[in-house]
This record gives C-alpha cells, sequence and structure tokens, in this order.
C-alpha cells in the first residue's frame, strides 16, 4: 500500500551523467563515471543548514538563489570533472604561473568563485540586461509602462528560445533525461513508494515544484517591479535598476513558489501552468540507469525525521 501523498522540499538538479540533491541535512552528487560505475559525494550540509536570520521570509529566497547557484555550479564542475576528454593536456603558461604564485589549493577555490560568478552573471546578462538592451531598440517615444511590459515579453521569447535551442544539443538532451529522472524519482518518493526504478519509471516527469516554475514566477515578477519601479528611458539607467531590483525579485518570487507549492487553488494552477508547460523541452524521459543514478542521490539526503522535509 502506499502511503500518504507528501509534498517534500528536497530538490535536485541534473548533472552531466549525474544528478545532485539537495536535502534538508544532507547534500549528494551521485555521477555514472565512463566504466559505468557510480561515484558518491556526500556532504552533511543541506537546504536548513543555514542560521535562523537565513530562514527568514523574503531573506530565505535569495539565500536559497545563492546556494542553488553555488552548489550547482560546483555539482557540475564536479561532474565534468569524470568525463575530460585528455588527461595528458599540460598546463598553460598562464595557469603554471598561477599555481606558482597561488599554489594550487587556492587556484581551484579561486577558479570555483570565478565560476560561480560567471553562473550568475551570464543568466543575468542573458535574460534581464539583454532585453533591456533590445527593447531600447523601439524608441524613446513609448511610455514607460509599455517599454517595460514589452521588454518582459521579449525576456519570455529569448527565454523560451533559449531552453528549446539548448535541448536540441545531444549533451544537453542527455542532461535533460536526467532532469526528468529526478523529477520521477522525486515523485516516487512523495507518492510513498518504495525507491526502486519499476515505481519510478511509471511517474510524471512533469513536477510542479520544479525550478524551471520559479524561473517563469521570477520573470512575471520582473515585469511588474520593472513596470512599477524602473522609469526611465535611459537604457543603462534601466539596466543597472534592473540589476538592483534583482534581490528583491528573487525574495519575492521564492515566497510566491512556496505558496504555490503549498496550496491547490486556480491560482497556483495559474501560476505552475507555464513551467509545466517548459518542461515538455526541459525534461525527456529517462533509461532506466539514469533512475538508477536518481535513487542513489535522493536516499542519503531523506531525512529520519519524515516531517523535516514537508514542503
Amino acid at each position: 500500500m502506499a502511503k500518504e501523498q507528501k509534498k517534500t522540499s528536497i530538490g535536485g538538479q541534473a548533472l552531466i551523467e549525474g544528478i545532485l540533491m539537495r536535502g534538508p541535512r544532507r547534500t549528494a552528487i551521485v555521477v555514472r563515471k565512463p566504466d559505468g560505475e557510480l561515484e558518491t559525494k556526500l556532504e552533511d550540509v543541506g537546504t536548513q543548514s543555514h542560521r535562523k536570520f537565513a530562514r527568514l521570509p523574503f531573506v530565505r529566497g535569495v539565500v536559497s538563489f545563492w546556494d542553488s547557484m553555488r552548489y550547482g555550479v560546483g555539482a557540475l564542475n564536479y561532474s565534468a570533472s569524470f568525463f575530460e576528454e585528455d588527461e595528458q593536456v599540460q598546463p598553460g603558461r598562464v595557469e603554471r604561473w598561477l599555481t606558482e604564485k597561488l599554489g594550487q589549493k587556492k587556484l581551484e577555490d579561486a577558479m570555483m568563485t570565478l565560476a560561480v560568478v560567471l553562473g550568475i552573471a551570464l543568466p543575468v546578462a542573458l535574460f534581464f540586461l539583454l532585453p533591456t538592451f533590445i527593447t531600447g531598440f523601439f524608441g524613446n517615444g513609448l511610455p514607460s509602462l509599455v517599454r517595460n511590459l514589452i521588454e518582459g515579453l521579449v525576456r519570455i521569447v529569448i527565454f523560451v528560445l533559449f531552453v528549446m535551442l539548448t535541448g536540441c544539443q545531444k549533451d544537453v538532451h542527455r542532461t535533460y533525461m536526467y532532469h526528468g529522472a529526478e523529477h520521477k524519482t522525486i515523485a516516487c518518493y512523495e507518492a510513498g513508494l518504495p525507491l526502486t526504478v519499476e515505481n519510478a519509471r511509471v511517474q510524471s516527469r512533469r513536477h510542479p515544484r520544479c525550478g524551471t516554475s520559479f524561473l517563469f514566477v521570477v520573470m512575471i515578477v520582473g515585469i511588474l517591479f520593472t513596470a512599477l519601479f524602473a522609469w526611465g528611458s535611459n537604457p543603462l539607467v534601466r539596466m543597472a535598476l534592473r540589476l538592483a531590483l534583482l534581490p528583491a525579485i528573487v525574495a519575492v518570487s521564492y515566497e510566491i513558489n512556496r505558496y504555490a507549492g503549498r496550496h491547490d487553488n486556480a491560482l497556483t494552477h495559474a501560476l505552475r501552468a507555464p513551467g509545466l508547460f517548459m518542461q515538455r523541452f526541459t525534461t525527456f524521459e529517462p533509461d532506466d540507469s539514469m533512475l538508477e543514478v536518481a535513487i542513489a542521490a535522493l536516499k542519503p539526503v531523506i531525512p529520519e525525521n519524515e516531517q523535516e522535509d514537508r514542503w
């Protein structure tokens, strides 16, 4: 008999031939190496490991966003390290000089920090600053409200095209299959079924509390915030205002996402609908080996107290 349906706060991320799972107290990374074996990395740090201040409403959204970027980029680099094409490539002159000056450990930490910064800066540039730049071509005669609405539509179009085009690439397609495996495994756990490949296989690959839905909420809230606060016709000024508003946009979007995840009504269904639609392009049906990876990543982060990971 299946247990009562629950909504878990455990979340994951698809990696290169692997999956990251974060529970309340632990984080797990599982990668299927080229030889077929599973490599597991566990850390005793979870979504509830921060102090009370970092878990306050509106503060927790910004902290969670930073954590997801920091751990996500680190996990991607970790999974990629098992698939380096040429282990015999010698370090370049700049890399040798930096290693001599900083040491191998400090250099690795510096490169990780740079990767996190770029991981945040590139999406901000693509989905926030680029739409502002493009909208500038419509001229300065438009009312600010109309310009901001056009900018929001441009941002959504860029996001949709980006997702659809990247999914056509072979490596990204496989990553999206792991994304589907992550969703199916979490759905299996929420249904109270034993975590087996057979039980996970029949679950839906689309999940209502996916990060894709959160991104769409961020875009909608961003449109509203910029319509209300980011006035002006100078593109540089508008770009600066977008950056200044970003923490507030993330904080409000996170709270909306938490509310939408806890309730089932017409409003929350409408909030989740765009994200569920986009998961047609960000998730694909996984094979059984991918489900095995997802199960191996989920099991270690499930808390002993079954109430601790309630959404």
